[in-house]
This record gives C-alpha cells, structure tokens and sequence, in this order.
C-alpha cells in the first residue's frame, strides 16, 4: 500500500473540507488498515465537519459509512486477512471489557469509538481503525451501497426488528429520506404492511416502489389521525431530523403500539400519561448496530434485494457533499468515491 494517502479535512471550526496529502502513521496494535472505495456522507457528519464541539482537536476528518478493503493488519490482529472487503459505521470500536461489551451491547460502552470524532474518519483514500469495529460484507453487495450499511442500513433494519412486531402488523416510516427510503424497504421485506408518511403527493410512487403499501402525504392530513384511521400502528419508525410532528404522531399508535426515534434534534417529545398507560403504549430511541448486526443487515438485503439509493460524488468534493445535505438535495444517500480523486 502506498505511505501516503488523500485526506480531507477542517482545519479551523466552520472552515472549508479540503484535501491533503497524509502520511499513514503507525497503526496501534489491534487495529487494521483499510483501502477505501466507498464512504457515505451521513446527517450526523454535517456536525462533525462544522467541527464546533468543545475540545475538538485540528484536523478533522469526517466520515462513518465506510466500504473497503483491508490493506494491512496491525500487531495482535486475528480472524482477518488483507484482502478482506469490510465496512465500518458509526460504531468504530469498544472497550470490550464493560458491561455492556459483555453482554454483547458494545454500542453503549462508556468508551465507544465513532469514526470521525475518535479518531480520523472514512472521508479518505485509508483509515486505520480497531479490528472489531469492521464488518465483512458479503458476496453480492456492492461496495458503494455496503457503504451506508454501517449506519443508515443497521440502525433502521434493527429498528424493526427488535421492536417485536405481530408477523403482519402495520409499521410506518415517518420521513423517506437517507434513513426512511431504508426503513421502508426493510419493513416491506420483513413482511410487514408498510405506509410511508411524508410531505407531498408526488412522492408516493417512489414510497410504492420503495415497497410501501399504503402513503399519507403528512401536507395533505395529519399522519397520526390518518393511522388511527387505519387501526393504528404497531410501530412508527420515526426517521425525520426534527421531533416537531412527534406529538400528533403519537396519536397514530395502536394499543401497545411502538415508536422508534431514529431522527432526533435538540427538541423535546410531550406525551401525554394518561394515553400512554390506557392504550400500553412505548415511546423509544434506537442507536445504530454493531458490526456483527451491520453483517446481518448486509445478508438481508442481499437476499431480498434492499439497496441504497446512492448519489456519488468525488471524494474531493466532499465540502460540496455538505452542502447538498443541509438543503436537503439528495435522493437519497451521498456517498464518496474514493477512486475519483487527483
């Protein structure tokens, strides 16, 4: 592999992303180096490369959506192979040794390592991270949409999963975009009647295509008095970035019905008591997945045919990335390509 590889980066907080040339340091042991292909430009990254957070050490490099290949492992490092195709999300590494580590929960360790804030993230050519954040990713799935697997993938797919729905139950996805388009897919798959709430009528036939059975345009109707409608739901992924509509959304629930926040702002969520103790109702968050999940979402969607819908763009662009996302441009996932750079 090469000593050196292109980087971007901030430098000042608020300041631009731009590429340098950086030469790979010695890996720590237990670590591994991976080639990158494929990195994913996530809401969350949008803080990260504002890089405003107090004590935040210059340079920064964003990125938690990575798809690569391994390029050389660090002493101690077993159970991996260079050549190995891996992705690395959000999670980027435990203690290994807490509680939570122990009971397989490694996403709540105390001393839980993200990609970007950590240590430099995926929006580069190479990045060195702890074995036992990688995740192999399977015969069959593309590199570039392995990519938003190690967030957006695992953190909806488990949503769902994990919430216990009644096989056939009605699950909604509020919001269709980088994590709802998912959602949707996923929800659909898992066998489940799916409606997609968003704003407008024209994007009800991509919620179709996505696998939606039914749509409510949340500009048309109150989505919360449209499920009730329905019966209720037993289970509202909630996907969008402000927690505004949350209140009437509530509404919307079945008798132990669930909903999941995946989507979160600095706002807060009023539930009323009296509700939620006469219909059983649950009010939850859910963070991301490990890697062993990240593997089990990839093998999903391998056999059922849940994809990404993906924007590529050069990595050198990556500024421009961010600036997309914030006006909420793309359709749906932007992911960098680490090969279109000088």
């Amino acid at each position: 592999m090469s000593d050196s590889a292109v980087t971007m980066v901030v430098t000042e907080p608020r300041g631009p992303l731009h590429p340098v040339v950086a030469e790979t340091a010695a890996m720590p042991v237990g670590w591994v180096r991976v080639s990158v292909v494929a990195s994913g430009v996530c809401n969350a990254d949008i803080g990260t490369a504002a890089a405003t957070g107090k004590g935040t050490l210059f340079p920064v490099t964003p990125g938690h959506e990575v798809a690569g290949v391994v390029a050389e492992l660090g002493d101690g490092v077993e159970g991996r192979a260079v050549g190995d195709r891996v992705a690395v999300g959000w999670f980027g590494g435990s203690c290994g040794h807490c509680s939570f580590c122990r009971a397989g929960d490694v996403v709540h360790c105390a001393e839980r390592k993200i990609p970007g804030l950590s240590y430099p993230g995926g929006w580069a050519q190479s990045i060195t991270v702890p074995a036992d954040a990688l995740a192999r990713i399977p015969d069959g799935l593309d590199l570039f949409d392995a990519a938003p697997f190690g967030c957006a993938g695992v953190t909806t797919f488990n949503a769902i999963r994990k919430a216990g729905v009644r096989a056939g139950g009605l699950v909604a996805v509020f919001g269709t975009g980088g994590l709802g388009h998912l959602a949707v897919q996923f929800a659909a798959k898992l066998g489940y009647e799916t409606v997609a709430i968003a704003r407008g009528a024209d994007r009800e036939q991509l919620a179709r295509d996505l696998g939606a059975h039914r749509y409510i345009d949340s500009d048309a109707q109150a989505p919360g008095a449209a499920l009730k409608a329905l019966g209720g739901a037993d289970l509202i992924v909630y996907t969008a970035s402000s927690t505004a509509p949350v209140d009437e959304l509530l509404t919307g629930l079945g008798v132990h019905g669930q909903l999941t926040l995946v989507g979160v702002d600095a706002g807060s969520v009023t539930v009323p008591a009296a509700r939620l103790v006469m219909n059983g109702h649950t009010l939850t968050g859910h963070l991301t997945g490990s890697p062993r999940e990240t593997e089990e979402a990839m093998a999903f969607a391998v056999t059922t045919g849940v994809r990404p819908m993906i924007e590529r763009m050069p990595l050198e662009k990556a500024d421009d990335a961010v600036t997309r996302l914030r006006s909420e441009a793309p359709r749906f996932r932007i992911v960098l390509d680490t090969a279109d750079s000088e």
